[in-house]
Order: structure tokens, then C-alpha cells, then sequence
């Protein structure tokens, strides 16, 4: 089962991560119009990468399925610009609720 295209109101752009280059960050082509669910929550996260704990101050649900590596680039439905802190994949076959997947933005 898998979270309802109608709780999916918002509409985001991705540009994922693919790691550093010789001139910096590098990130891939633009994914426009992701159907998304963002709120605008504030609460602490730790960082896959390096164990930090960061401020998460945007939460996105998406449908599963999401290439959004730590890293990656967001523009939010009001044109701010963020980064994702961690991904999740959230699946829980065999029970009656939606798998999705959960991005934390700075």
C-alpha cells in the first residue's frame, strides 16, 4: 500500500546528489513537479554520514521510490531552496499502512 496521491498537495523539485567534484558539489538533472506532502516542523536529526546531530526545519513525505541521497537539492513550493539531511524509506509489508519516503531538510 502506498501513501494516497491525494495526501500529496504540494509539489517540489529535486536535484539529486551525485557526490563532488573537481569544482565542488554536483548534483543531477532537476526533477520538477514531485508530488509531496511538506511540513515545516522543526526537530533534531542525526546525519547518516557523519553521526551529527543537525536542526531539521522541513519534513517531505513523498510516494516511495524518491532518488533523494543526503545532499540533494529542494526547492520547496515557496521557492526556498534546501538540502536533505537524511532519507528514510518507510515499509511495512503486510500491514494496512502507506509506505513512503521521508526526507529531513535543513
Amino acid at each position: 500500500m502506498r501513501v494516497p496521491a491525494y495526501l500529496l498537495r504540494h509539489r517540489i523539485t529535486v536535484e539529486p546528489y551525485l557526490g563532488d567534484g573537481a569544482y565542488g558539489p554536483q548534483w543531477g538533472p532537476p526533477v520538477p513537479n514531485v508530488p509531496a506532502l511538506v511540513a515545516a516542523a522543526v526537530k533534531q536529526v542525526r546525519r547518516a554520514t557523519d553521526g551529527r546531530e543537525v536542526v531539521s526545519s522541513t519534513t517531505v513525505i513523498t510516494a516511495p521510490g524518491l532518488d533523494c541521497p543526503p545532499g540533494s537539492r529542494i526547492t520547496l513550493p515557496n521557492g526556498r531552496t534546501t538540502t536533505a539531511i537524511t532519507t528514510a524509506d518507510h515499509t511495512a509489508p503486510g500491514l494496512p499502512v502507506p509506505a513512503c519516503t521521508e526526507v529531513s531538510c535543513e
